[in-house]
């Protein structure tokens, strides 16, 4: 019997296969390199521009984002639960080598996101396609092929936002509850989507309001609840470290359940599963910060990477260490349960409660965020139009996401994000050499 769901799975597994992470490798390292290594350059200005700003600019029209709030909104769609749920799904099928690296790949997912968000800010006031005055749909307007990928990309951002946004996070919230309270999930679907129809209701200035709440709360318990498992286990954590290296080069040493384990699954599950969480290179990022109406792309693109920083370092890689540390990592669980086993042996059955506390708020916040990019995609498409639709559609599947069996979902979403993935890179490459020249001008400016 024809199965679409295994069909749907293999071409996933094929596309996020070891092509498209070498293309990651490949552009992230030439884009380093090109643009004279941003991401360490500058580290430390990403830091000050977030937090101790000069000035803060105001958006400029009623509704649109300042640059600020393009952060946090680009914070909140990559630390949803494909980061509590993705990490533990990479440790259990690569072993503590998936962590190395998760490490090595956020070097070049930082120049990524400088790139792509120096593009979708330097276009603003220079150039127009259709509703869009910045970001993703503006500059691959002006590709070889720029008649097509724009409505090509932001059909596939429109789907990654009702699916990834929506439905995966709604369904993880669901099921994270049915879990530990017992609550039927219709409940939950019923009180989801009554948020979102109050967010939406409230138009874009209260998108904004509760994302720039929610986000910073969200990673905030985040920090707290895994720093105390890693105090509670500190005396670990040169072992841990020994694991992922030895896992990183030569797993057959971590013996036992580590046998199984290869070099290759390390590297694929760390580098796509991290890729999956933090987004940099997908255009979701470039969506938010083209929305700013800023022009000045240098001081967007350098703060924007502190976003994928977060994501990375301090959600994607303190997950793995809290998993490794904790000894739990060979437990054969995965997914969203080895983290809760990780959370448990300091918690004891409050470890289920705080993971699940924290995969509920990295989901409203994923919700939040997401419902600006869609709007954002679905104007580009209708040209302007039929917005209350959309706002249906996104509601609907935020409900019925809540209550589905998602597998199906969650692989044609790899595919989707797959596709933005490969065309938002074709449009940093095409516009590396003018780049390079910007970026170079900033540094001489500055000395």
């Amino acid at each position: 019997m024809f199965d679409i769901n295994l069909l749907v799975s293999n071409i996933s597994e094929a596309i996020w296969g070891w092509p498209l992470l070498a293309i990651f490798m490949g552009v992230g390292a030439l884009v380093t390199v090109m643009l004279r290594f941003v991401q360490f350059r500058f580290f430390t200005e990403s830091f000050k521009l977030v937090f101790s700003p000069k000035d803060r600019p105001k958006a400029i029209k009623s509704g649109e984002m300042t640059p600020f709030q393009a952060f946090i909104n680009a914070l909140g769609t990559s630390t949803g639960n494909g980061s509590i749920a993705g990490i533990g799904t990479a440790i259990y099928m690569g072993g503590p080598g998936a962590a190395f690296w998760i490490l090595i790949a956020g070097v070049f997912a930082l120049a990524l996101r400088f790139a792509e968000v120096f593009l979708a800010t330097y276009v603003i006031g220079k150039y127009k396609y259709k509703t869009a005055e910045g970001g993703p749909m503006v500059y691959l307007s002006r590709v070889p092929g720029g008649t097509v990928l724009p409505y090509l990309f932001a059909i596939s951002l429109l789907f990654y936002s009702f699916t990834s946004g929506s439905a995966m996070q709604a369904n993880s919230i669901g099921l994270g509850i049915s879990r530990i309270l017992g609550l039927d999930t219709w409940i939950t679907a019923t009180v989801l989507g009554l948020f979102v129809i109050y967010v939406m209701l409230g138009g874009a200035e209260r998108i904004l309001k509760i994302s720039d709440k929610l986000v910073p709360f969200k990673v905030g318990v985040f920090i707290i609840s895994s720093l105390i498992v890693l105090v509670y286990h500190y005396a670990n954590l040169g072992e841990a470290l020994r694991l992922m290296w030895l896992g990183a080069f030569t797993p057959a040493a971590l013996g036992g359940a580590g046998v199984g384990f290869t070099v290759q699954q390390a590297m694929r599950n760390g580098i796509a599963r991290s890729l999956n969480a933090h987004e940099s290179g997908l255009g979701v990022a470039a969506t938010l910060f083209g929305s700013t109406g800023s022009k000045e792309p240098m001081k967007d693109s350098i703060m924007s990477m502190l976003g994928t920083f977060i994501s990375t370092y301090v959600v994607c890689f303190v997950v793995a260490l809290c998993i490794v540390m904790s000894g739990v990592w060979n437990n054969g669980l995965s997914s969203a349960a080895l983290t809760i086993s990780a959370f448990e042996t300091v918690f004891g059955v409050a470890g289920g409660w705080v993971v699940t506390f924290c995969a509920a708020s990295f989901g409203l916040g994923c919700l939040v965020s997401f419902i600006f990019i869609a709007r954002d995609a679905w104007l580009f498409l209708t040209n302007g139009r039929w917005v209350g639709l959309c706002s249906l559609i996104y509601i609907a599947i935020t409900v019925l996401g809540t209550m589905a069996k998602v597998d199906i979902i969650w692989n044609l979403n790899d595919i989707v994000n797959g596709l933005m993935f490969v065309i938002n890179l074709y449009g940093i490459i095409y516009f590396l050499p003018m780049m390079r020249q910007q970026v170079s001008a900033y540094i001489n400016k500055a000395k």
